[in-house]
Parts: structure tokens; C-alpha cells; sequence
């Protein structure tokens, strides 16, 4: 897919890495470096890897050339005889880890293929923040997910929707997915600061009445509500209206 693909579970991405990119340009490159009898001293699993456990640990901002050839105890120089850059790098972190979550039953009826396919994707990425985060950078992608974009288009069409329409409605859902997981993540990483002050909603409670009486009247009950937001049913909500024929409430 294109900057929308999405991943799915952890699993042995070195390994299917290494073997998905023994048959792409990646492979080519590292093969092409390696002539001459020279013998490879830093492999291309330990890389991938070590790039890994940093995206998980420290997320995207602390990965970079410089640290990753300092943790394998190697040089950046020698990093790029595997690696073009750093999209390279990230693209083969990526490679494979949607392999490793069973696919989704999918029902028979598109517009239910539409929303099943949908919340696969927030139920798969919603346990990968990593890759949320790299997936956010755009134009990364993981091609074994592709089957997703596949089905949520495919199925949009079958209901009735032109081919530009599905995959308008594909890059909406897309959207909110990564949108939601962003914003969680967000919250999360902000809940563990000590100091933090949740300005918004208290500040609801200091609104005057007769500028915004709608949100005024919320007040104190703004967090409740929230608090019962269920990502699942809007996600039904948004494929219903992309698709142009409500469904009775289950």
C-alpha cells in the first residue's frame, strides 16, 4: 500500500526479513557489496534486529545511523553497505510483522468485510506502538499488509462505490485508525509526566454560559462521556456513512 499500509503483530522480523530482502534490491545491494571474497562481518539480521528493539524501547526519534552502528559496535560507513538510509532501514523493521498475526474470518457480506477488515487494523496496530509511530512518518510501508488496502477496497466497490470512492473511503478509515492510535499514544505518554495538568476538559467548567451554553452545560460531565467513547462502534458508524446505506444498530 501506499503511505496507509499498515503492520501487524511482533514475531521474527529479522529472520522474514532477511529472507524477503535476499529476494529484492536490498539483497542485490548487500550481494553486490560482498563480491570479491571479502567475508560480511555485520549481518544484515543483527542490524534489523538491534533497529528493532530500539523503535520499541525508545521509539523513532532515537533511532539514527549513528546509534545503531554505536549498539552493534560497528560504523555508520559500514551500516549503509546493507542499508540505503534510514527509510531502507525502517521499511525492512517493518517487513513481515503483519505475517505474524492471523488474518481475520471475514464475513461474505461487503460492507461487514469493510468494517471487520477496519477494526483488524486498529486491533493489530493498537498492540504495535512502534509501528504506529514509524507508519505515521509516511510512505513506509509493510507489503505483506497490502491484502488489507486489497479487501477494504475491493469490498467498497462491491457496495456500490466507484473505484475512486473506495479508495477515498479506504484512505478515511486509514486515517482515523492512525489518527486514534496517535492520539492514545499521546495521552498515555502524557499521563506519566507528574506535573501534568489536564487543561482540557477542566476548563470546560470555567466557560461562560452564554458564549458556548452547549459546552458550558457539559461541564463536568465532558470526561464521563468521553471516557465510554468506543473506537469499535465508531468505526461502524464511519463505514456506514462512507458506504451510503446505514445499517440497523446491532
Amino acid at each position: 500500500m501506499d503511505n496507509e499500509a499498515v503492520t501487524s503483530e511482533t514475531g521474527d522480523t529479522a529472520g522474514d526479513t532477511a529472507g524477503d530482502t535476499a529476494g529484492g534490491t536490498s539483497g542485490a545491494r548487500a550481494e553486490g557489496r560482498r563480491g570479491g571474497g571479502r567475508p560480511r562481518r555485520l549481518e544484515l539480521e543483527t542490524i534489523v534486529g538491534t533497529a528493532r528493539r530500539i523503535l520499541e524501547e525508545e521509539g523513532t526519534a532515537a533511532l539514527s545511523m549513528r546509534r545503531l552502528a554505536k549498539e552493534v559496535g560497528s560504523t555508520p560507513m559500514a551500516l549503509y553497505r546493507h542499508v540505503r538510509d534510514k527509510d531502507e532501514l525502517l521499511i525492512l523493521v517493518l517487513t513481515g510483522v503483519s505475517k505474524t498475526l492471523p488474518r481475520p474470518e471475514l464475513p461474505e457480506e461487503p460492507r461487514e468485510r469493510v468494517y471487520v477488515t477496519a477494526r483488524h487494523m486498529y486491533e493489530a496496530l493498537r498492540e504495535l506502538p512502534w509501528a504506529v509511530e514509524v507508519l505515521s512518518l509516511g510512505e513506509l510501508t509493510d507489503r505483506h499488509a497490502l491484502w488489507i488496502v486489497e479487501e477494504i477496497v475491493d469490498s467498497a466497490m462491491a457496495c456500490g462505490l466507484s473505484e475512486r470512492q473506495a479508495v477515498h473511503a479506504y484512505r478515511t478509515l486509514w486515517h482515523y485508525v492512525l489518527g486514534t492510535l496517535t492520539f492514545q499514544a499521546a495521552l498515555a505518554g502524557r499521563s506519566q509526566d507528574p506535573e501534568r495538568r489536564p487543561h482540557f476538559p477542566d476548563m470546560l467548567s470555567e466557560l461562560d454560559a452564554s458564549e458556548l451554553p452547549r459546552l458550558a452545560a457539559l461541564g463536568g460531565r465532558w470526561q464521563a462521556i468521553t471516557d465510554a467513547y468506543d473506537v469499535t462502534d465508531q468505526l461502524r458508524a464511519l463505514v456506514d456513512g462512507l458506504l451510503g446505506r446505514p445499517t440497523a444498530p446491532n
